[in-house]
């Protein structure tokens, strides 16, 4: 890492230092997520930042390699997708600690890149936690975010979401859910298919697909379920 970029770093760290909140922080722990190198900033304040900072992809890359937690999600708003190597975004999911983490640098970054639908197949099959858990939020992520992809590939998604129904972890089983309803909302087309596969998952007899399926058909039989492109 050049010298400017990690005294850069640096300089945004001690920022962050300065609104870290160990009121927020204590929540962030009941809700789950690792605060092991936690500051305890609320999202909005990191956005903020990231929008004063702009585009830096030689800047995202330092402030990953910090550890700290804020760091890295502020790392996944100001990166550059079409800078992102495959290389990359192995490294920094296989970095992985905390749902939240998953969930900002997904949603923030990488299902914009071109690589999304094939790790979204690879990460799926997986058996570290939060790897896989990136699998399905690429999935969910996707299909909120990519207005121009066509029905088919989320089609083969729900073939994934079915056949990883039975995964009990936690903040695996949410993300296979959260996939399976994304999907059904996206359009009337796919909220028949999603629907037609939450009630194939309901015949299975593990709790977590069962769980999956009730809380999926819930959502997508209610009223106003659908958003359409």
């Amino acid at each position: 890492m050049p010298g400017f970029l990690r005294m850069v770093a640096v300089e945004i760290i001690e920022l962050l230092k300065e609104k870290s909140n160990p009121v927020y922080l204590a929540g962030m722990k009941r809700f789950g997520i690792e605060t092991s190198a936690a500051l305890g900033i609320p999202i909005p304040e990191l956005r903020k930042l990231a929008k004063l900072i702009k585009r830096d992809h030689a800047l995202a890359l330092a402030l990953w390699e910090t550890n700290f937690h804020e760091a890295r999600i502020l790392a996944s708003l100001i990166d550059d997708p079409a800078q992102v190597t495959e290389t990359q975004f192995n490294a920094w999911v296989n970095d992985f600690n905390s749902w939240d983490i998953c969930d900002q640098v997904c949603g923030n970054l990488f299902d914009r890149t071109p690589f999304v639908i094939d790790k979204a197949f690879e990460f799926s099959a997986r058996p570290e936690e939060f790897v896989k858990r990136a699998g399905f939020v690429l999935m969910a992520e996707y299909c909120m975010h990519n207005k121009k992809a066509g029905d088919d590939i989320f089609i083969i998604f729900l073939q994934i979401i079915e056949r990883e129904a039975c995964d009990g972890r936690n903040f695996v089983k949410k993300a296979v859910n959260w996939s399976l309803r994304q999907i059904g909302k996206r359009n009337n087309n796919l909220r028949v298919y999603a629907i037609e596969a939450a009630e194939r998952i309901l015949t299975n007899p593990c709790k977590p697909a069962q769980w999956i399926a009730r809380d999926a058909i819930n959502e997508l039989k209610g009223k106003a379920s659908i958003t359409n492109n």
